[in-house]
């Protein structure tokens, strides 16, 4: 190749170099979206407009709980509960790193104190009790943390008589919290059977991925259970179980879809559906007027819900 030529092929690349730069960095501004599945770039705006559902395959973005509760959540309503609990490192755990340095640094890079937001707001017009795992912070991992602030939320929803929704996002129980970690599965489920005693709705949805304890636990308590679409739902890995039972499991056995055709989830909701559907088992289930409450919780209760200015709501 003769010089003239090499310069020649050089203009002729550099606009489409300027090209793909200035795409990249409309990307990186997060003017554009590139859906993970289909590869399609998509208006950020058009996106969040239609849930962060991928306008062309109708593959389901994930999302952080911030965006969740906007979706679900009727504008200005959000009242957020116990910001104020922290995690420590009571076991002084340490891997690569200690606990607290990861602690951290995810909090600085999430600008988030732990993997869970709860509070209350109106859906459609109606109150409840809303929780939403955060996958960002660490894998979403259950810590006690994630099991204080879910009793609490569960607890106030069944002496205020509101049906209480959990977004399910999460790895597991967390690691580095050992034991205590283990033991929020426990004190989650007997908030969950209280609420039930009192004939209140509980209703989770498990997004991509829900497994390990919180599969084993409060994801798969609910008197109606929501997945999205082509959800991965599981407890262990494939390769354990396989490795455990010395047998072949069939494809997808942890989707969505394979577990509402064995009868683990009642329904797969895509998440632009899934505010009207709420509000319509909201709405159906709302408990009769002359229904007494159970006085049936935990003597222990520390949060004052008398501040919240929620209305009963009426049959």
């Amino acid at each position: 190749m003769s010089l003239f030529d090499w310069f020649a092929n050089r203009r002729k690349s550099e606009p489409i170099n300027q090209q793909r730069q200035e795409s990249e960095s409309e990307i990186a501004d997060g003017l554009w979206t590139k859906c993970e599945a289909c590869g399609v770039l998509a208006y950020t705006k058009d996106l969040q407009a239609n849930q962060m559902v991928c306008l062309e395959c109708d593959h389901h973005i994930r999302v952080h709980s911030e965006e969740r509760i906007r979706q679900i959540i009727d504008a200005n309503t959000w009242i957020p509960l116990n910001e104020q609990i922290r995690p420590a490192d009571p076991l002084n755990f340490r891997d690569r790193k200690s606990y607290s340095d990861r602690l951290r640094e995810t909090q600085e890079k999430t600008q988030l104190v732990d993997s869970v937001k709860t509070g209350n707001g109106h859906l459609e017009g109606c109150p409840v009790a809303l929780g939403v795992m955060d996958f960002r912070f660490m894998g979403g991992s259950m810590g006690s943390v994630v099991g204080e602030k879910l009793t609490r939320l569960i607890e106030q929803a069944t002496l205020r008589r509101l049906p209480v929704i959990i977004v399910c996002a999460s790895g597991g129980a967390r690691m580095q919290e050992g034991m205590l970690s283990l033991m929020q599965m426990a004190k989650i489920s007997g908030a969950l059977q209280r609420h039930r005693e009192a004939k209140q709705l509980y209703i989770p949805i498990l997004t991509h991925p829900t497994t390990g304890g919180v599969t084993a636990s409060f994801a798969m308590l609910g008197d109606m259970i929501l997945a999205e679409p082509k959800a991965m739902i599981g407890f262990a890995g494939r390769r354990v179980i396989e490795q455990t039972l010395r047998e072949k499991l069939p494809e997808g056995f942890q989707t969505s879809e394979y577990l509402l055709q064995h009868g683990f989830v009642d329904a797969i909701i895509s998440r632009t559906q899934l505010r009207k559907t709420l509000a319509q088992l909201i709405r159906l289930h709302q408990p009769q007027a002359n229904t007494p409450l159970v006085a049936h919780h935990s003597e222990t209760m520390t949060l004052s819900v008398t501040g919240n200015n929620f209305s009963q709501p009426t049959s």
